[in-house]
């Protein structure tokens, strides 16, 4: 079983929108630093995202992007299935033709483990890892070092001030 990187880019970047969307409309540009994402693929994926209404888009100047309906109400499988992405356990992509055509001996353990896998994350929401301690430990992480990275004049004045303590 495994999640392709699209279905992970997709929550992750949903996950930042969410984490930083409480000050306004957040840029592609800005979860792309902050998440090592390349830009084009966050637009291939926030098309979907757009079309299956987990996210609308704002334009102008100081457009970006918002959470289409609330944290709490947008579950992690929600993301996967807008991205197209399939949490499939089975080797036959769930087809049921895994043994020259026919059904092997263990497709339905692994049907069933897909079904178990997507239940699990029908069952967790945005808003559920944003309230997770660890979680936001690391945005604030990279909300450092992307602050760092786009500002490197402020760099020397961070230094000086932590030397003059």
């Amino acid at each position: 079983m495994r999640l392709t990187t699209k279905g992970r880019y997709a929550v992750t970047a949903l996950l930042d929108l969410a984490i930083h969307g409480d000050k306004g409309p957040v840029n592609l540009a800005d979860i792309s630093a902050r998440q090592g994402i390349s830009l084009s693929y966050l637009e291939q994926l926030f098309a979907k995202l757009r079309r299956s209404e987990l996210v609308c888009s704002i334009r102008g100047p100081g457009g970006g992007y918002r959470l289409g309906k609330k944290a709490h109400a947008i579950r992690i499988a929600h993301i996967i299935d807008a991205v197209n992405e399939s949490v499939d356990a089975t080797k036959c992509q769930g087809k049921g033709d895994c043994q020259q055509g026919e059904t092997c001996l263990t497709h339905h353990l692994w049907q069933d483990l897909s079904e178990q896998i997507h239940d699990f994350l029908a069952g967790i929401s945005l808003a559920d890892l944003i309230a997770r301690s660890d979680v936001k430990r690391i945005a604030l992480q990279q909300d450092q070092r992307h602050e760092m990275l786009s500002h490197p004049e402020l760099d020397g004045a961070r230094i000086a001030a932590t030397f003059l303590q």
